[in-house]
Formats: C-alpha cells, sequence, structure tokens
C-alpha cells in the first residue's frame, strides 16, 4: 500500500519530515567525518568546489614539473663532477710539463708516455659523462631543456659543449688548438703550436725551454676555460635549486588554499553529530507521543 493512502495527522507527518532531514544532515555530517572535507561535491558548494578544484589543478600542474627540475639539477651536477675530474687530469698535464724543464731526454721520453695516457684519459672521460644519454661536454647540439612551468617562456635551456674538439674550437674545445688524434687515443703533441718543437728535445742542454712555456701556455688557458665552463652550470645549478625550491613552497601554498576551502572542521562535525544524533532520538520520541491519540482510539476498541 502507498505511504500516500496512509493517513498521518499533522504532527505526525511534521515529526517524520524533520526525522528525514535530521537523518538527511546526520548522512551529510558522517560523510565529511570519513572524508575530512565538508565539499566533497558540486552539489555541496558549486563556487567553492570549482575554486579548490582550479588550485589543485594548478598544483598537480606544478608538481609535475619537480621531477623534471630535480633530474636538471643531478645532470648539471653530474657535469660539474666531469669538469672537476677533467680540471685535476689537465693540471696533472701541466706538473708534467713543469717537470720536464729539468728533465734529461731518457726521462722526458718517458714523461711524454706520461702525458699521453693522461690526454687519453680526459679524452674517454669526457666521452663518459653522460647523464640519461645526455652528454653536455662532448656534443654541442646537446641541449637540457628544463621546463618550469605551465607557459612555454618558463623554462631554462642549458647547450652542451665539444671538449674533444680537434679543430682548434676556442670556445668549445678543451685547448684552444687542436690536440686529441681523430679517435681520441693519444695525444698529437706536435699540433700544440709548437714550430719545430717537440717534447722529448728541447735544443743542447735544455735551452730552448721555451717549448715548455708555450705548452704550459696552452694547458693554462684551457684550465681557465674549464673554469668558466664550470662557473656557467654552477649558475645554472643555482638557478634550477631556486626554481625547485619555489616549486615545493608555491605547491604547498596552492595546496593549502585549497584546503582551506574544502576541508571540514572535525571537532565541529564532531559536535554536530552529537547533536544531530540526540535531535533523531527526539524525533523518534515526538513522533510516538503524536501517536499516542490513535492508540487510545485502539485500548476502547479492544
Amino acid at each position: 500500500m502507498p505511504l500516500s493512502d496512509i493517513a498521518l495527522t499533522a504532527a505526525q507527518r511534521g515529526s517524520l519530515l524533520s526525522l528525514q532531514d535530521t537523518q538527511a544532515l546526520s548522512e551529510r555530517t558522517q560523510t565529511r567525518l570519513t572524508t575530512g572535507k565538508k565539499i566533497n561535491s558540486v552539489v555541496d558548494d558549486a563556487v567553492n568546489f570549482f575554486r579548490a578544484k582550479a588550485l589543485s589543478d594548478r598544483a598537480e600542474d606544478f608538481s609535475l614539473r619537480k621531477d623534471n627540475i630535480d633530474q636538471g639539477i643531478s645532470a648539471l651536477n653530474s657535469t660539474l663532477q666531469a669538469i672537476e675530474s677533467i680540471d685535476a687530469l689537465v693540471k696533472q698535464m701541466k706538473g708534467i710539463v713543469e717537470a720536464s724543464r729539468s728533465q734529461s731526454t731518457q726521462e722526458r721520453q718517458a714523461a711524454t708516455t706520461q702525458f699521453e695516457e693522461v690526454g687519453t684519459q680526459i679524452f674517454q672521460l669526457i666521452e663518459d659523462a653522460s647523464y640519461q644519454g645526455l652528454n653536455l661536454l662532448s656534443n654541442t647540439n646537446a641541449v637540457l631543456d628544463v621546463a618550469f612551468g605551465v607557459r612555454t617562456a618558463s623554462r631554462l635551456t642549458v647547450t652542451g659543449l665539444d671538449l674533444n674538439e680537434t679543430d682548434g674550437d676556442a670556445v668549445n674545445g678543451l685547448f684552444s688548438v687542436g690536440v686529441f688524434s681523430a679517435n681520441g687515443q693519444n695525444i698529437n703533441i706536435s699540433n700544440f703550436g709548437l714550430s719545430g718543437g717537440s717534447f722529448t728535445s728541447y735544443g743542447s742542454a735544455n735551452s730552448n725551454v721555451g717549448f715548455a712555456n708555450d705548452m704550459i701556455t696552452v694547458i693554462d688557458k684551457s684550465i681557465s676555460r674549464l673554469r668558466g665552463h664550470a662557473s656557467t652550470l654552477g649558475s645554472n645549478v643555482a638557478i634550477l635549486q631556486t626554481r625547485l625550491d619555489f616549486t615545493n613552497t608555491y605547491v604547498n601554498e596552492l595546496s593549502t588554499g585549497s584546503d582551506k576551502l574544502t576541508l571540514a572542521d572535525l571537532n565541529e562535525e564532531g559536535a554536530n553529530l552529537v547533536a544531530l544524533q540526540t535531535r533523531q532520538q527526539l524525533g523518534i520520541q515526538s513522533l510516538s507521543i503524536s501517536g499516542q491519540q490513535q492508540q487510545a482510539i485502539l485500548s476502547l476498541l479492544q
């Protein structure tokens, strides 16, 4: 039998509606306590729901950039470590040349082998300085591109170098003249720009030490070039670290702003639930009282 066919008094209908409203409020409060949010859908509060969603979406967009920024920092730090190692090897080359000024021809010949071996290690280290397949020291076409946000212009681009350049490139090459052989297996000492000189002979009684001085000049320039590259990379690392710190803070603020619009006060909702449970009990009691008149009629019929 449909409920509409049952005759209820006005008092009973009022108590019933009150119980239904109380039940709906109780369910809403329980949902808030369960989820921790006072706004769980657009039905709860359309304005604040979409405001919070906009903040959350932006926070998510920037969160996706954090990993790329962090990987960019690691790539540049790896490149910086490689440059520091190259710098140490170049200084070792310089030490070999400086020592050769006072060495005999036989000693200088042995030093030549050391010199070439250090040069080979420099070449190989440059070739090995890759991070996830990106080598910023051996390829001028290599590019590290790190995006900071959703805007196209908000990014940092770092272009690679070719320290193993053999054509005397003073911008990218480690040395200002061609030094390495084509396959990078040894140092071609005759290409140090020393006209007529060689590393194993400085003239009679080592009189022509100017050859060594010329070598040291070339090596000093390469050291300065390395330091310039390291300074540029260090500056880029600082930029990325600053952007990473900003992104972390920014995402946190966006998330906090979204939470302010949607999170429920659990203390308040807990108090509401207790009050609603009390109201529900009172409503049931009220409904019982409103039905006492019909119960009295029933007792007469009995």
